[in-house]
């Protein structure tokens, strides 16, 4: 792997506006990305129509259009993977409409909320509790985005945030409490509405 000095002198330059910056550095992220996207990807159903690499693909387009002041690595990772959450979101909201009421996109939450068995949930019930957690706690809620969605590991997290390891371990260990109890309800809601529409 590069070094994380060359990806950020990269990603630098690539907002300075060198048009060879951004060709020199997909290559070097270009895996991290992959994986990011194979991720979030892990237990959708068969039929789902939208790959890991179609994920990445659409998320390249706009973070080439983002006029994003690069830090390093670790911001760039964040971004990209608050970029495919709202690609998946925004997919999910589509394929709903399509398919009028039945049944969003999924995603896994096993290692997020730690649930006692891994289980797949809606993903706008997971985009609609993140909101609903960063009108509360927006540190939070970014951390659920960094370590979940971004992949980044405490330190890492930490490093985005400028805060430290204790404090990430703390918030984290919150947000999944929260989270699995507003997703509980969520869920919970959306059955009873499911049953009222004769679902």
């Amino acid at each position: 792997m590069e070094p994380a000095s060359n990806i950020t002198r990269l990603l630098r330059a690539w907002h300075s506006g060198d048009p060879d910056a951004m060709d020199e550095l997909m290559p070097l992220v270009y895996e991290q990305l992959r994986a990011l996207a194979s991720r979030y990807m892990h237990q959708e159903h068969a039929g789902h129509t939208l790959s890991p690499t179609a994920l990445v693909h659409e998320a390249y387009l706009k973070l080439l259009s983002a006029e994003t002041p690069w830090e390093d690595r670790v911001h760039f990772m964040a971004i990209a993977a608050i970029t495919m959450r709202r690609i998946l979101v925004d997919h999910a909201r589509s394929s709903l409409r399509v398919k009028r009421g039945s049944g969003a996109e999924r995603v896994s939450l096993d290692d997020v909320i730690l649930l006692q068995r891994p289980r797949s949930i809606d993903f706008l019930a997971l985009d609609e509790a993140i909101s609903r957690l960063s009108l509360q706690d927006a540190r939070k809620a970014k951390l659920i985005e960094l370590s979940y969605f971004g992949g980044l590991n405490c330190e890492e997290a930490a490093a985005a945030m400028e805060i430290s390891s204790a404090t990430v371990n703390r918030d984290l260990k919150l947000a999944k409490a929260w989270l699995r109890q507003e997703l509980s309800v969520l869920t919970s809601a959306q059955k009873a509405q499911s049953r009222m529409n004769g679902g």
